[in-house]
């Protein structure tokens, strides 16, 4: 009896050692890490300063404002919507640390969904953080967060999500997914009620473009690709041929009518803002991956989606040299300074200057450590 005494105290300890670091690590998650506003930031306010209701919750976030010295028009960028997707995020994290603006204004909300950062999808294999290297030696911690609101924000999912303003059924799981629940309502779940916070920014301050960061698996069809509302195809269009002059191959899609509470729909059908989606090709996304893990997310090698490609079976090139984490911000930073361009082109008393934002071809080659505090 004695040798089992001994063995049940030795499997409490473990267990306990176990429950401690796990522990750990699932407070750590909910702590977000800290971005280092650069001189371009003239304010930083609270998504809570145009809807109240999220003060004090996770639904509130940072919204980092450029107030240039002249008049000019404005363009909001969105981060985080997804925040498994780590490239939107860290190209709302470089503008905030880097960019600067002499004429109109740029809002930066890195962490759109800062509920989905607390979090991440474990059965999914998905890594709880991941690494990058700065220029100086240092390193900066991000968290890999979740596609959708943490549970214990919102729950329980219902079996059928119905997209409040139009009425369209979806899954039951997209109710916890940001970017199906535009253009959002006060008296909604969770999300919506941050969706409304987003809208109603875009209102108030009437803004004049709004960009949302995303990234997709490789196999999706709509991957390296714009997603425009038809209001904004024509500067969408203007995007296109200006990166490919700088040999960004880059494809463009119509918004589809028919598929509600995304931004690229509701928030051009709500708002006046010209409302555009961009993605970048993620294989840490995909179902075709291999191991899932932080390296899968910023080197995007990965041999089974080389042997996809070779079968023809994906809707971007892929071979060895992967989708590295700086081509992916480095496609993100370049359509948002396309677009301010074409925006002051198409529209001159809505021109935005933003200066400061790496280069596409600086970051493949100083790497995207060379751009964070």
């Amino acid at each position: 009896m004695k040798k089992y005494h001994i063995s049940a105290i030795v499997i409490a300890i473990a267990a306990l050692a176990a429950a401690f670091v796990s522990g750990r690590e699932f407070l750590a998650h909910r702590r977000p890490e800290t971005i280092f506003p650069g001189p371009g930031v003239t304010e930083k306010r609270m998504l809570s300063d145009w809807y109240p209701a999220l003060k004090g919750g996770r639904g509130d976030t940072e919204v980092y404002i450029f107030r240039g010295d002249e008049e000019g028009g404005s363009i909001l960028v969105l981060g985080g919507t997804h925040p498994n997707e780590p490239s939107g995020y860290l190209a709302a994290t470089v503008l905030v640390e880097n960019a600067s603006v002499s004429k109109g204004t740029l809002y930066v909300i890195p962490r759109a969904n800062n509920s989905a950062f607390t979090h991440n999808d474990p059965q999914e294999g998905s890594p709880a953080s991941f690494t990058i290297k700065k220029s100086d030696g240092d390193e900066r911690v991000f968290r890999f967060g979740s596609r959708a609101t943490n549970p214990l924000d919102q729950w329980p999912d219902p079996e059928v999500y119905i997209h409040a303003s139009s009425g369209q059924h979806l899954s039951g799981n997209e109710t916890r997914n940001l970017n199906r629940g535009y253009p959002g309502r006060t008296n909604g779940t969770f999300t919506e009620r941050v969706c409304y916070g987003i809208t109603s920014l875009i209102k108030a301050q009437n803004i004049t473009m709004t960009i949302d960061l995303h990234e997709a698996s490789p196999e999706y069809p709509v991957i390296n690709a714009i997603v425009a509302h038809e209001r904004a195809m024509t500067l969408a269009s203007y995007v296109v041929l200006g990166l490919e002059i700088q040999d960004i191959k880059i494809g463009l899609e119509p918004s589809p009518r028919n598929l509600h509470g995304l931004t690229h729909r509701e928030l051009g059908d709500a708002t006046d803002t010209f409302a555009v989606l961009m993605e970048t090709a993620n294989a840490s996304q995909g179902r075709i991956r291999g191991r899932t893990d932080a390296a899968l997310a910023l080197t995007g090698k990965d041999t089974c989606y080389v042997k996809a490609a070779e079968l023809g079976r994906l809707y971007v090139p892929f071979d060895e040299r992967g989708h590295p984490i700086e081509e992916r911000v480095g496609r993100h930073l370049a359509g948002i300074a396309e677009f301010a361009f074409a925006l002051g082109t198409e529209y001159p008393d809505k021109e935005i200057l933003i200066e400061g934002i790496p280069d596409y071809y600086e970051l493949q080659d100083n790497g995207l450590g060379a751009y964070l505090k």
